[in-house]
């Protein structure tokens, strides 16, 4: 009896994550350019840790240095963030341009993985050390990474969809 209903749970909890993650793809597909701007989060921005942000890779300031400009947790909950919509903007430009670099939406994505994971492990060494040396290096990898993402994501629109440029440098 017990075993059956763990049986009749578990397909019930499959089925619920197939229709959530079905869902979610369908809901990706059909975002405009417009909604996947409105989703960046203007709070914080990579501007503040090098002036040629979204032109060239790299970072202009120190660890110390980065930390405090980054406003700490605060800015890297907001790359956490921003990573996520930088990848379905990736995709988005894969979707709907022609001749996309398959190589450069691959790179695209890592850099996306990577973001979340270096801002999430400095976020929960943060929460149990405040800002030890640790935190403060997880969080420039994390800065440095973004910054190259973006930098990439610039590029990528350059070459394919120039029009849209400028409304993504001013979200960012």
């Amino acid at each position: 009896m017990i075993l059956t209903l763990l049986q009749i749970t578990a397909i019930l909890a499959i089925a619920y994550y197939l229709w959530r993650w079905r869902m979610n793809v369908r809901r990706r597909n059909q975002q405009t350019w417009e909604t996947l701007l409105a989703q960046l989060r203007p709070d914080w921005s990579g501007r503040e840790l090098n002036e040629h942000f979204l032109w060239r890779e790299g970072l202009s300031a120190t660890t110390d240095d980065a930390w405090q400009r980054m406003d700490g947790p605060r800015g890297l909950w907001v790359m956490y963030q921003n990573a996520r919509v930088l990848m379905e903007m990736a995709d988005y430009a894969s979707r709907n341009c022609t001749g996309v670099d398959r190589l450069l939406i691959e790179t695209l994505h890592s850099d996306a993985m990577q973001i979340r994971l270096c801002a999430m492990v400095a976020l929960c060494q943060y929460g149990f050390s405040q800002a030890s040396e640790g935190v403060r290096i997880n969080a420039y990898r994390a800065a440095e990474m973004y910054s190259a993402m973006a930098a990439r994501m610039t590029h990528l629109l350059q070459e394919h969809a120039a029009g849209i440029v400028p409304d993504f440098v001013a979200a960012m």
